[in-house]
């Protein structure tokens, strides 16, 4: 089983599985307060925010890390895979807003920072999600992984790499699962609300911002009770992917949810965040593709869930 007390990342990891949006225009900030779920008003230069781009049901259609680049340029990072298809919505709501939406991966390379490549900036202070300058580009610090910490940079194309070994985008990856934090990649798109992921307990939902699409089912599943999912890490000996249907060994006719985020572990088996019914978790009883699958052991969370926002 993975221990998360002695994980070990360290080094430079390409991330080619991400890409940049770009929104740039006198109207960016007041056109994304219209569309996603974060304050994108209050974000200052020294700040990166998670936020979540949802349907009018409010089913998440991408997730981002967001920051801005002078006042009329705001920066998402997002899954290459859903990349182009969030370009094309995004743009048939500009109307006669003055932004520009546009795919920007050309523009800038990004990489993961682990361990000793950031550890002469990671023994200061900072705060997840704060920015700082570095190596010619800009350094986010993302959620850890266990007690792990984490950076994406983010800088022009071209740009040489921040110094330290290479890590391999694979265990790059499998920190991701172990910080809780799923990205929304092509096969869970429209799956789930931002709560089923837990966006609200890691910064993603801001409650006290304007309209934005599925706002109003975003707000009823927090306030009124009627959240029955969230996500939760797991650790299982058979490989998992996003999308996968997990099950509850005391039902066999229908799944409790789905793996959201997935990556093999470095010391045997895999790793992965599920989305499902909080009932299913309490069970002990989790398995992979069927109720007689491969079975999968809950690991802690990394972060409390919020009960009160």
């Amino acid at each position: 089983m993975t221990d998360t007390t002695s994980l070990r990342l360290n080094g430079v990891a390409p991330l080619p599985h991400l890409g940049v949006i770009r929104a740039q225009g006198e109207d960016t900030v007041r056109f994304l307060q219209g569309q996603l779920t974060q304050d994108f008003a209050l974000l200052e230069a020294s700040q990166a925010r998670l936020a979540a781009y949802c349907s009018p049901k409010g089913r998440m259609l991408a997730s981002f890390i967001g920051l801005r680049r002078g006042a009329d340029e705001v920066l998402l990072v997002c899954s290459q895979d859903i990349l182009a298809a969030t370009v094309k919505r995004l743009s048939l709501f500009v109307l006669r807003a003055k932004v520009r939406i546009s795919d920007a991966s050309a523009d800038f390379q990004l990489a993961g920072l682990a361990g000793d490549a950031i550890s002469s900036i990671a023994n200061n202070d900072h705060s997840t999600l704060g920015t700082a300058d570095f190596e010619g580009g800009i350094l986010v610090w993302l959620h850890p992984a266990g007690t792990q910490a984490r950076a994406l940079w983010i800088a022009p194309a071209g740009q040489p790499l921040p110094a330290g070994p290479a890590l391999d985008t694979a265990q790059w990856q499998w920190g991701e699962v172990l910080s809780g934090v799923a990205p929304i990649t092509a096969p869970i798109v429209d799956a789930f609300v931002p709560q089923m992921l837990n966006y609200e307990s890691v910064g993603g939902v801001n409650f006290r911002k304007g309209c934005y699409p599925g706002q109003e089912v975003v707000a009823r599943s927090q306030f009124r009770g009627t959240l029955k999912r969230r996500a939760f890490v797991v650790h299982g000996d058979a490989p998992m992917a996003v999308g996968q249907e997990v099950y509850v060994v005391t039902d066999a006719n229908q799944p409790c949810g789905l793996v959201a985020a997935a990556a093999p572990a470095p010391s045997g088996g895999h790793d992965a965040i599920i989305a499902i019914q909080i009932s299913a978790a309490e069970s002990n009883g989790l398995r992979l593709g069927s109720a007689d699958g491969p079975a999968l052991t809950l690991l802690p969370l990394p972060y409390p869930l919020l009960a009160e926002v």
